[in-house]
């Protein structure tokens, strides 16, 4: 056999060689194009994945309305009288000063009254002689009608008799009330005190000009300090949650770390249109004489709880053209906007008086864009600090 023949290929040997390479190539385009099918339909799956907004969600807190509602206010004296003149004078003496007790009826002050004197006298002569000249009248009138049964005078004549101490009569009266009324006068010259309590002003002294009348100025100020009542302006939101009877905290600067109890009274029952808020009145006993009146303090009330209102993150809530909103996510993951209207604002959270249900899942921080219907992948709650401390403990001891 020649070398040319032991170097030439057998044509078996070159077909067969061409099958591989053509196999080899057809394996490398197949597993291209389905490299290429697999990237192409994972950047899709990707795209879409990226196109579903992956959100937060959180629960609601329900049974909120609870807790304390602290607001300021003013003491009072449960029953205050401010003392004016009835009549004018000069102020003689005085009994009682300022922080003094006094009983109902007792004496505080008189007043010296020369000219509220020389009128009783003038009526005490106006009225003897009114009484006067009505006995006269009468011992006439009697005279002449029993002329007149003799037939000695006209009945004319009697009737005017009978007429005259009839006015004279009545003058009478007339001379014994203006009497009356100036010793009425002449009573009040005694400043006594109209119920027992405490002098809280003295306002005059001794020889000081007194004009008669509420217009004049208060001379003493007498107050009922046993008990004392405070008013305190109650926002609209909880004046439903003020109950009569209830028990409050007050607590005053003077006593720092100290609380006294008070009792709701009553309320005003309406809503004052100016500030947005009702009155309420809060009866305070001060049987040991400790608080003031007049003084400052602030008065908490316990608000019971109301299943009502939740309590929901602030940046939850979505205000825009179609008002104040929030984002909820139903069973198939579905977004659907609700309105609400705020009870309470905490700051970082806020208090939600209608609009929402307890079982709601609420989107915590809502992205912009959403729309009711929209599809959202919802995140895995977050590890509460005890959960991932429970965690990191079970790790160290797996280690």
């Amino acid at each position: 056999m020649s070398p040319d023949t032991l170097q030439t290929p057998p044509p078996r040997r070159l077909r067969l060689v061409g099958i591989i390479a053509a196999i080899v190539v057809l394996a490398v385009v197949v597993a291209g194009v389905a490299t290429r099918a697999y990237d192409s339909r994972e950047l899709r799956e990707w795209t879409d994945a990226q196109s579903v907004p992956t959100v937060n969600v959180v629960t609601p807190e329900g049974g909120q309305g609870g807790g304390d509602l602290n607001l300021p206010g003013r003491l009072q004296a449960y029953a205050r009288a401010p003392i004016f003149a009835r009549t004018s004078g000069y102020l003689k003496y005085w009994k009682a000063d300022i922080g003094q007790k006094v009983k109902a009826g007792e004496l505080l002050a008189e007043i010296e009254t020369p000219d509220l004197d020389q009128q009783l006298l003038q009526a005490k002569a106006d009225l003897a002689s009114a009484r006067a000249n009505e006995a006269l009248a009468q011992t006439t009138a009697k005279r002449w009608q029993g002329m007149r049964d003799s037939d000695s005078v006209s009945k004319q004549e009697v009737d005017e008799k009978v007429g005259d101490y009839d006015a004279k009569h009545a003058l009478a009266q007339a001379a014994q009330a203006n009497l009356e009324r100036i010793e009425a006068l002449k009573g009040f010259a005694k400043l006594v005190a109209p119920f027992d309590g405490v002098v809280t002003a003295r306002e005059t002294d001794v020889g000081a000009l007194i004009n008669a009348g509420g217009g004049g100025q208060e001379l003493f100020v007498v107050s009922d300090v046993r008990k004392l009542r405070m008013y305190v302006n109650v926002p609209q939101n909880y004046a439903p949650s003020i109950k009569q009877g209830a028990t409050v905290k007050l607590a005053v600067p003077e006593y720092p770390g100290q609380t006294f109890t008070g009792t709701v009274e009553s309320s005003s029952s309406a809503i004052n249109a100016a500030s947005g808020t009702t009155l309420v009145q809060v009866s305070v006993d001060n049987a040991d004489g400790r608080l003031l009146p007049g003084g400052y303090a602030s008065v908490t009330f316990d608000l019971p709880a109301n299943a009502a209102l939740l309590r929901v993150p602030a940046s939850a809530l979505v205000f825009d053209n179609s008002g104040l909103r929030v984002a909820v996510v139903d069973g198939q993951d579905k977004v659907k906007f609700k309105e609400v209207t705020i009870a309470r604002d905490f700051g970082k959270t806020v208090q939600l008086g209608s609009g929402l249900a307890a079982g709601d899942r609420l989107i915590e921080s809502p992205p912009d864009g959403l729309a009711d219907g929209d599809t959202v992948r919802i995140n895995p709650p977050k590890k509460t600090e005890g959960e991932q401390a429970k965690k990191a403990e079970g790790d160290h001891a797996k280690a």
